[in-house]
């Protein structure tokens, strides 16, 4: 007698960070430096519009409605740390390295995160225009009520990331790997680039119904009445 056994198709969910700051001490306002080591500061409402920190090390911190306006932080390592409120407009980050952080209501544009390392990570609210993510390996990701508008992911790593309630316009997932990457729950899932990418990826029977047309494009299919 042949024994069966039952199944149940589960996505891997996404480890979320669970950040507990110490007590902080503020920041002096002397502006940031190179390789900067930078830990248990409380920068509230600082003005970091243009400073520049290439490598700096943020541990333990909080960083409450900063300007990061053109802020250069590239290659820098935020571990076990909140943003929360943080604005600005083409705040560079490439090449740096988020592990257990929490990003919460920002508002940003044109950030740059190619080739940026992004580890149990958690964002929550706010929107994010231009979002480049090129190259990035994002593991343990949460993005969730947020709004991302032309976010790029292209040529990315994404293993466990989950988008929970969120807005993805004109996403480009052009050569994007993916593993276990939840996208059921998106409004309006709006794939500019790399919709045949999704392998990898979980999608609800209504995108499916939605993504039809692009999936038949993608295999030369013509779909007429």
């Amino acid at each position: 007698m042949a024994r069966s056994s039952r199944k149940t198709d589960t996505i891997a969910t996404a480890r979320r960070p669970e950040v507990r700051l110490p007590p902080l001490v503020p920041y002096d306002g002397e502006g940031l430096e190179p390789d900067g080591d930078y830990d248990g500061v409380c920068f509230e409402g600082a003005d970091l519009a243009d400073e520049s920190g290439p490598g700096a090390r943020f541990m333990d911190c909080a960083l409450n409605g900063c300007a990061l306006d053109r802020t250069e932080l590239v290659r820098a390592r935020f571990i076990d740390s909140v943003l929360t409120g943080v604005r600005g407009v083409g705040t560079d980050l490439a090449g740096a390295s988020l592990r257990d952080v929490e990003v919460v209501d920002a508002r940003l544009g044109g950030v740059q995160l190619h080739g940026a390392v992004l580890e149990r990570v958690l964002v929550r609210g706010g929107k994010i225009d231009y979002l480049n993510l090129r190259k990035a390996r994002l593991k343990d990701v949460v993005f969730e009520g947020c709004v991302l508008s032309e976010p790029d992911f292209g040529n990315a790593e994404l293993m466990r990331v989950e988008f929970r309630d969120c807005v993805l316009k004109r996403a480009d997932f052009s050569s994007v790997r993916m593993e276990a990457v939840d996208l059921r729950t998106v409004a309006g899932l709006d794939i500019a680039r790399g919709v045949e990418r999704l392998a990898g990826a979980v999608i609800s029977p209504a995108q499916l119904m939605e993504l039809a047309p692009a999936f038949a494009a993608q295999i030369g299919v013509r779909v007429q009445a």
